[in-house]
């Protein structure tokens, strides 16, 4: 069972969308994917440049955020891994979505990408040991361990298929 000081409380409303009693990490992972695949996969076209109010990303910068941060938290994973005690910066969701053109870019080409950088991710967590999954690093000023991120990719997937589902659909 994964322990809440492997995490920031800010992640705990990630943390609880996942299963971690009854799913491994890389079973999470595949599930939430899934999930997320399959409810965007054929949405009508007019709601692919969607966004639920002024000033709200388009559901193709919800993609693109998700992507982004999911490569983030990758390097993260990899060096800490890596037992690389290196303190890693964080980053502005805000400044990567402002500096994407995810509202250029074909829809299905952003769930394509979305699904190989899954299969990447999960190549990856297959590759640590158990040893390399309790290790902990430091970013964005907080203590995390690779475990809780392994976790964390499937819980801010889920966290944004819900608000797709309430202000999108």
């Amino acid at each position: 069972m994964i322990s809440k000081s492997e995490y920031a409380p800010y992640f705990e409303q990630y943390m609880q969308l996942v299963s971690v009693k009854e799913m491994s990490i890389i079973d999470n992972l595949e599930a939430s994917q899934k999930e997320f695949h399959n409810l965007l996969d054929n949405l009508p076209v007019e709601k692919h440049n969607y966004a639920y109010d002024e000033g709200k990303w388009t559901l193709k910068e919800l993609i693109q955020h998700v992507i982004d941060t999911e490569r983030v938290f990758c390097y993260r994973a990899l060096c800490f891994a890596r037992n690389d005690k290196t303190e890693l910066p964080g980053f502005d969701q805000d400044i990567f979505v402002d500096n994407d053109n995810a509202n250029d870019r074909y829809f299905y080409e952003l769930l394509s990408e979305m699904n190989v950088l899954r299969k990447s991710t999960i190549q990856m967590f297959k590759s640590f040991t158990s040893e390399a999954l309790l290790r902990k690093g430091i970013a964005s000023k907080n203590s995390i361990s690779v475990r809780a991120l392994g976790y964390l990719f499937s819980g801010h997937q889920l966290h944004h298929v819900n608000i797709i589902k309430e202000r999108y659909l």
